[in-house]
């Protein structure tokens, strides 16, 4: 040290505090694994799963249409082919049913809805307790009779009951045509009858006076 010199002591600069320890970000959980999907139904199995409702709601002959798309998008479906014969068989016999309870219509519609599936693929008619002839005949007889009966009326003047008798024939065969050619006829006589002027009515003669 220099005499006349004040001393001056050096201080060291305070240490900075030490910084406290940041903990790590906080790991992101997982991204959750899509869901899987579930595996697509076959359309062959949609429609064979709506014939079997339509069958058991009692609607054979759309069954046996829905059976028919099945085997178009899936031939020798396993399904069909256990289901195509019961529900055969029971549309006809139902059309039996309805012809006993006189609801003409109706078994025209299932007799001829039968012979529509008789001829498909699926069918085995071979183990049938009838065969294609024979419900011919029954839907030819109905034709017959319901004719008859329409004609049987038209010569009576009743010309509506004979139109609604060929109606119901043309609502299970619409290619009969005898059935056409006679609604057609009944139709245009019946159009002409309302043209008419109604007939006259006659006043009743006057009480001849007492004496």
């Amino acid at each position: 040290m220099l005499p006349g010199c004040a001393s001056v002591s050096r201080t060291s600069p305070p240490t900075p505090p030490e910084k406290a320890p940041t903990a790590p970000p906080a790991a992101k959980p997982p991204a959750a694994a899509p869901a899987a999907k579930p595996p697509e139904i076959p359309v062959s199995d949609k429609l064979f799963a709506e014939g079997m409702t339509a069958l058991q709601e009692g609607g054979h002959e759309r069954a046996l249409e829905l059976f028919s798309a099945a085997l178009k998008e899936k031939p020798g479906h396993a399904g069909v082919a256990g289901e195509f014969d019961g529900a055969l068989l029971a549309l006809k016999k139902n059309g039996d049913a309805a012809y006993a309870q006189g609801k003409l219509e109706d078994a025209g519609k299932r007799w001829m809805g039968t012979l529509r599936f008789l001829t498909h693929p699926a069918a085995n008619p071979r183990g049938y307790p009838f065969t294609r002839t024979e419900v011919q005949a029954k839907v030819d007889r109905l034709s017959a009779s319901l004719m008859e009966k329409a004609l049987l009326q038209y010569r009576k003047g009743n010309i509506k009951a004979a139109i609604a008798d060929w109606k119901t024939i043309l609502v299970y065969d619409p290619s009969n045509e005898e059935a056409v050619k006679s609604l057609n006829t009944a139709t245009t006589q019946l159009e002409q009858l309302k043209k008419l002027p109604p007939a006259p009515t006659t006043a009743p003669s006057p009480a001849p006076a007492a004496k």
